[in-house]
């Protein structure tokens, strides 16, 4: 099938809520993506923060083939020993105390079991988010997503939750009510534009819901599993929430969401009161398995702190030679660069140069690449992005 007829099948056959890259992608190996047309790119995007190990990770691969020949599917109302062994290893590396999982499929559906469950184990309905937050686009997860963009099409949403401004603890503490029973944070805000948490907010929030017996979500679907040089986001300022949620690098790029809670909380679901058909699937446990084992076995955490200090040094590089940079933020392999004017055409262009990268916000670069991204592939992706935003400065000033 030739690169025409794929986009044509695409454009019309899939539901249009993909903004779309001009380009097909067909085969990917660590960092690097090529098109049908066998070109190269550096792959910062990572599937949007999903490749933590790489593309076509080899322990990944070898896991999914093993686990393929034994048993693909096992509802939860089995036992299962690749669900097991997952469960075992997550609990293993999970902040203290969070020792209760409920799997699913997406960050999404890790979000709506977080809500669904602060609710029925407070007994109290409202839930505080956080301005420019984003939890997901299923009608729970986008009630508390700050974005009018995503929310307007389709109110009414939930009631009785509210938000926030992010960083700012008096006003979160202004906005709780008797009927609080839950507020919901990114550590690091990836949609909006990689805003990362002031120093003490998070701590404070956490000594707010100790004192008023509020359950504390953190989301960190995009910042867990080493993404930000710590295993948890969380644990750069030393706080442990009640129910964190993860996706996305979890399973090495096969679908799986895990909502972890300490076991009082999550006892307070009972029998059926929240399960899904493919939640726990074998197959995406054994990935997710070997993911894991991969993480700790190469230091990946380690090496998101080491190499995201590079990455970001090239960033504030550029911002400094820079006038239309405006700012550079983000911990680890996590970071965003923010400039003054719409990106559309910069990521165009970046991909013409052999360069993938992604909107957070108009205005933002974000970068989420695979945590076995190495310093040659950064210096030559920040290479191109210096050209490109030199480019760019020459046209506009």
């Amino acid at each position: 099938m030739n690169e025409t007829k794929i986009k044509n099948i695409e454009d019309n056959y899939f539901a249009p809520v993909y903004e779309k890259l001009p380009i097909v992608i067909t085969k990917g190996q660590g960092a690097i993506l090529w098109d049908i047309n066998g070109k190269e790119y550096i792959d910062c995007m990572g599937g949007y923060g999903v490749a933590i190990v790489g593309h076509c990770n080899k322990k990944v691969i070898e896991a999914i083939n093993e686990q393929s020949k034994k048993l693909i599917i096992c509802h939860g109302s089995l036992y299962n020993d690749a669900r097991a062994n997952l469960l075992e290893k997550i609990v293993k590396i999970a902040p203290k105390g969070l020792n209760n999982v409920y799997l699913s499929n997406s960050g999404a559906e890790a979000v709506e079991c977080a809500l669904k469950l602060a609710r029925k184990y407070s007994g109290k309905p409202e839930i505080i988010a956080m301005t420019r937050s984003y939890h997901g686009k299923t009608l729970g997860a986008l009630s508390a997503t700050w974005n009018q963009k995503y929310r307007s099409p389709f109110l009414p949403l939930l009631p009785d939750v509210k938000f926030a401004p992010f960083g700012e603890v008096e006003k979160v503490k202004n906005a709780i009510t008797e009927k609080t029973g839950a507020i919901i944070v990114e550590p690091i805000q990836g949609e909006s534009g990689i805003y990362v948490a002031p120093d003490g907010f998070l701590k404070e929030i956490r000594e707010i819901c100790d004192e008023k017996n509020i359950v504390l979500i953190f989301d960190e679907i995009q910042t867990g599993f080493g993404r930000t040089g710590k295993m948890w986001a969380c644990e750069h300022w030393g706080v442990i929430p009640d129910v964190i949620c993860l996706a996305k690098g979890i399973a090495g790029g096969l679908p799986l969401g895990a909502t972890l809670a300490k076991k009082e909380i999550m006892s307070s679901f009972k029998t059926g009161e929240h399960t899904s058909t493919f939640g726990g699937n074998p197959l995406s446990c054994a990935a997710a398995s070997a993911t894991i084992d991969y993480i700790l076995e190469e230091k990946l955490v380690d090496r998101a702190a080491n190499l995201g200090a590079i990455f970001k040094k090239r960033l504030e590089n550029i911002k400094e030679n820079h006038k239309i940079v405006r700012d550079v933020r983000g911990l680890g392999l996590m970071l965003g660069m923010e400039l003054r004017f719409d990106i559309k055409n910069l990521l165009l262009r970046g991909i013409d140069k052999g360069l993938i990268m992604m909107y957070s916000g108009k205005n933002v670069l974000r970068f989420l690449p695979p945590l076995v991204i190495n310093k040659e592939q950064i210096h030559k992706a920040m290479d191109i992005l210096e050209v490109l935003v030199s480019e760019d400065e020459k046209t506009r000033l």
